[in-house]
């Protein structure tokens, strides 16, 4: 099915991004880190760029949005701190289209957002049903991670208080994540990724990474700051570029309480292979 886009585009004001990460040693947020890499200083996390889209997609889809929403988002550049950066939503049926740029008109990401949680043509769905598997031997982080490793039980929450510390850093803050403790997207992403040390536990470290792509799906949302969660998460895809080797994985959240599902999100992490030893 082609997507039919509407008229009315939607675009947000220009916001600077704060990289709360940049003391973080060893990280991609690093500014000592990332230079060496390439990069222009620390990165600006994706997940935070996810909460510059919600004011419009609530526009186009009304609260209901955080209860049975997704959004779906590819990194085409890093942003560093402050960076000035604009969201633009291109509404349609069935999925809108979601790109940021910088004020110098590069372009930060692309994707997708729908009303419905289960959208098999998102802007991640897309990008990793055309990727190839890497070819057996060939990665050396991952090498000892299979597509099909599973894990389970992974207790998850965030702070109710730490929380709202965070929210005087976020670029778009709705009164329902002060009011009610609603996660925006970018703290699923937070309460999703205390899976990583779990799922990618067997990956030879030292290296450095990153996020390439994210996609938060709420099924029975919205999801609160200070209550308990359980995570289990299944590794998609292995797949590498001449400076990454990428590992693509769901973390299927439930409410500790029910038992009951209540949001989904994937990750590309990009491990960059000039920070690893093993590719040196």
């Amino acid at each position: 099915m082609t997507d039919t886009l509407a008229p009315q585009r939607l675009t947000g004001p220009f916001r600077a991004p704060h990289n709360g990460f940049q003391q973080a040693p060893g990280s991609i947020h690093n500014d000592e880190v990332a230079s060496k890499l390439g990069f222009k200083g620390g990165t600006v996390p994706g997940s935070v760029h996810m909460d510059q889209f919600v004011p419009m997609l609530v526009q186009l889809y009304g609260p209901a949005w955080f209860e049975t929403g997704d959004i779906s988002l590819h990194f085409t550049q890093a942003t560093v701190d402050k960076e000035e950066v604009q969201a633009i939503v291109d509404p349609g049926e069935p999925r809108a289209r979601l790109q940021m740029f910088n004020k110098a008109g590069q372009q930060i990401c692309i994707g997708t957002a729908s009303p419905k949680a289960r959208d098999e043509a998102s802007e991640v769905a897309k990008r990793l049903a055309d990727q190839a598997e890497a070819e057996p031997g060939r990665l050396r982080i991952y090498a000892d991670i299979k597509p099909g490793d599973v894990t389970s039980d992974i207790p998850m929450k965030v702070a109710r208080e730490s929380y709202e510390a965070s929210l005087g850093r976020i670029t778009e803050r709705l009164p329902i994540y002060d009011e009610k403790g609603v996660l925006s997207p970018a703290h699923v992403v937070r309460l999703a990724h205390m899976s990583r040390p779990f799922v990618l536990a067997k990956s030879k470290q030292p290296y450095v990474g990153l996020f390439g792509a994210l996609e938060v799906r709420h099924l029975a949302g919205p999801l609160f700051a200070d209550r308990d969660y359980v995570g289990r998460t299944t590794m998609r895809k292995l797949t590498e570029s001449p400076k990454t080797e990428n590992a693509w994985y769901d973390i299927d959240i439930a409410d500790a309480a029910t038992g009951k599902d209540v949001a989904s999100v994937t990750f590309m992490i990009r491990a960059m292979k000039p920070s690893s030893p093993l590719w040196s």
